[in-house]
């Protein structure tokens, strides 16, 4: 989710410069990287089809008003959701209202559950 943030700045730090920064000192397995990497690599090769299925199942918000957190959550949600094969949808809904509930306002878990809800729904 941080690395899907700092691309939205036009950051082009690492998995490694971002765990330092966020005061991580574990070392990330080769696996736990090359996951990361693809969900970012994803995002960015997907990202405009990714915004729209977020627009569309936005109501009264649009992207470039949501909450730049939020809206990273989301793409990767949406990314894992739609185009990844890695996990199934409800442990990536489940995983980004985690995320939203550490990093976000009290209201960001609630909606983000339900804009994924309705885009599992389809």
């Amino acid at each position: 989710m941080k690395l899907t943030y700092e691309k939205m700045f036009g950051c082009d730090e690492t998995y490694h410069e971002v765990l330092e920064q966020s005061g991580i000192e574990d070392e990330p397995s080769e696996a736990d990287i090359a996951f990361a990497n693809d969900i970012v690599s994803g995002v960015q090769q997907n990202l405009a089809e990714i915004d729209e299925i977020i627009q569309s199942a936005a109501v009264g918000w649009t992207v470039n008003r949501m909450p730049k957190v939020d809206l990273s959550i989301l793409r990767n949600a949406v990314y894992e959701i739609r185009f990844g094969n890695s996990v199934p949808a409800a442990v990536a809904v489940n995983e980004a209202v985690e995320l939203a509930k550490t990093y976000c306002d009290e209201h960001s878990p609630k909606f983000i559950n339900g804009l994924l809800g309705k885009v599992v729904r389809g």
